[in-house]
């Protein structure tokens, strides 16, 4: 059972969060904190106490935007540890979601918190948590050395992969899976006009709006050449037949797809204009 600490600097979301992790029958014990300062010496605590310390925290659930120290920073200082504890971002802002996995973030739930999507976070926590133990326990057994898992050590099974990481998969040859605040949904490639690179992550841009996905833009572009998308930067993968302007100007190329305006590298920008004359010319 997991022992957690949530940290909200608005108390009635802090409170709404304690109520919905304590009435998980996964969570021994959930305590909250209401600042950084606080969480940071809490945690301190539970890491000087021991895995088995009256004190001890398995998972902490972090707010990102809060004066001072942000969720974030939080993350980076407890990174530090030899052993922290498992972290799950709750907040409001979407737009973190790269760093937040950058952090070896356990899960990204997005506010308002539906309890599903909390009991879906508190899963996946136990079930790291539970790998991160049966790894211990193995280690100090004598049965996992480092050169186990070299040249002819034995195969360890792949763990299952989290839903973060099943998102981006394509669905058919038609549709790519997203996932939004614990609602996986079908995104029609059609529907997508161009794609930009984040890190290890790609955001989906389309009419509606964007999705981000844990898959790079080069996988991608492979995957998508024969849909029309080409590749025009190192950033920007785009579908070719979105694009409704190609503008040459003080020996720059740019785009515009929709209402963005997206820059056209210079060793794109000859391939670019080729394959936007043999279109126009059928």
């Amino acid at each position: 059972m997991l022992r957690v600490l949530a940290v909200d600097d608005e108390k009635p979301l802090l409170e709404e969060l304690l109520y919905l992790l304590r009435s998980d029958p996964r969570v021994r014990r959930a305590e909250g904190a209401s600042d950084a300062t606080e969480a940071l010496r809490r945690v301190t605590r539970a890491l000087e106490s021991g895995p088995d310390g009256a004190e001890a925290i398995d998972v902490v659930f972090l707010d990102i935007h809060m004066a001072g120290l942000t969720g974030l920073d939080i993350a980076r200082l407890l990174a530090g540890f030899a052993r922290p504890p498992l972290i799950v971002f709750v907040t409001a802002h979407e737009g973190f979601a790269v760093q937040a996995f950058d952090l070896k973030a356990v899960d990204y739930v997005l506010k308002p918190v539906r309890p599903e999507r909390l009991a879906e976070a508190v899963r996946r926590a136990c079930e790291q948590l539970g790998r991160s133990e049966e790894g211990a326990a193995a280690a100090a057994a004598g049965l996992v050395t480092a050169d186990a898992f070299g040249a002819g050590g034995p195969a360890v099974p792949a763990p299952r992969r989290p839903l973060a990481e099943v998102a981006g998969a394509d669905r058919g040859a038609d549709q790519i899976a997203v996932e939004l605040a614990g609602v996986t949904r079908f995104v029609a490639i059609a529907d997508i006009s161009y794609v930009e690179a984040q890190g290890d992550y790609a955001r989906l841009h389309t009419d509606e709006g964007s999705h981000l996905v844990r898959i790079p833009v080069s996988t991608l572009e492979e995957r998508w050449a024969a849909r029309g998308f080409v590749r025009i930067h190192r950033r920007h993968l785009v579908a070719l037949a979105r694009i409704d302007e190609l503008r040459l100007e003080a020996g720059t190329t740019s785009v515009r797809v929709g209402s963005a305006e997206l820059q056209v590298s210079r060793r794109h920008a000859r391939e670019l204009r080729d394959l936007l004359m043999r279109q126009a010319t059928g």
